[in-house]
């Protein structure tokens, strides 16, 4: 059954010491409560709020942890400028009904001497990794890192970065990990527009453009579906979006919806991924097919 937020809304606690995070977990383990996790690197938007939203409908409690985590970033990617606002945040997910943020440090999570790396295949292979090499395994350490801290019974991640949400439920499954991950669908502007805190960044008309990804997007679905040549459309695709002001467009690509491997006989349904620069943006969008 559904749990309600509370009526009161108060500014959930923040913790940046593991120890007060491990108290605080053992306490509601005690009292038999079920712990929803959702992890961000801030910056929150209605998007984020509906992932802590859905993880306390199957929850008792909430926690939420901001962390921009350089592992991620490679050094020309935007690390230093990537928004950081604790208040605004915080008072946000006191509204979505969060009841703790965990903030831990950088030297928290890599402290001198760390050396452990996750190594990845599957669905961690091509897509992002052709032009992120170092994101997953970021993404897994810090993961893998938060899992362990706050020892969830399931984590709820957004299907807009949809390679990010099949990699973690795959190595969470290898690993035996005791949790569910969840994926929850895209949170949308109306005119389509994937909600993604890098969207800040985009100028005023390159915000009337960025809708265009995902109208393409739609427009390569429906020749899938009708069984034309998904390749051609494609490219198509790739020529408008160039026309209107997209460039480079790292790639549009069809894939196996479990898997992310190219299509196959056995693909049981299809996912339609896309990444693509627009001015200084880079944006990432995918539907499925």
């Amino acid at each position: 059954m559904l749990k309600p937020v509370p009526s009161s809304v108060t500014t959930p606690d923040r913790l940046r010491e593991l120890a007060a995070l491990r108290q605080r977990i053992t306490l509601w383990r005690s009292e038999g409560q079920r712990i929803g996790f959702v992890p961000t690197m801030g910056a929150l938007h209605a998007g984020h709020l509906a992932l802590v939203k859905h993880a306390r409908s199957l929850s008792d409690k909430v926690v939420v942890s901001i962390f921009v985590n350089p592992l991620q970033f490679a050094p020309h990617e935007d690390f230093d400028r990537y928004p950081r606002r604790e208040d605004a945040d915080s008072a946000l997910l006191a509204e979505a009904g969060a009841d703790l943020v965990w903030l831990p440090t950088s030297e928290l999570m890599y402290p001198k001497g760390f050396a452990t790396k996750i190594e990845l295949t599957g669905p961690a292979e091509g897509l992002e990794t052709d032009f992120r090499p170092q994101f997953f395994g970021g993404v897994a350490t810090v993961v893998t890192k938060l899992f362990n801290q706050v020892t969830p019974d399931i984590a709820v991640f957004g299907e807009k970065d949809y390679q990010q949400l099949k990699v973690v439920q795959t190595f969470t499954r290898d690993l035996d990990m005791p949790l569910e991950v969840i994926g929850l669908p895209t949170i949308r502007e109306s005119d389509g527009l994937a909600l993604s805190s890098r969207n800040a960044y985009l100028s005023a008309e390159e915000r009337d453009t960025a809708a265009k990804l995902h109208a393409e997007l739609h427009a390569i679905a429906e020749t899938v579906q009708a069984g034309g040549d998904a390749d051609a459309s494609i490219e198509r695709a790739k020529i408008r979006l160039e026309a209107a002001g997209f460039g480079p467009i790292d790639y549009i690509a069809l894939r196996d919806a479990d898997s992310l491997a190219p299509p196959s006989a056995d693909s049981r349904a299809l996912r339609l991924l896309a990444a693509a620069w627009l001015g200084k943006t880079r944006l990432i969008d995918n539907i499925a097919v």
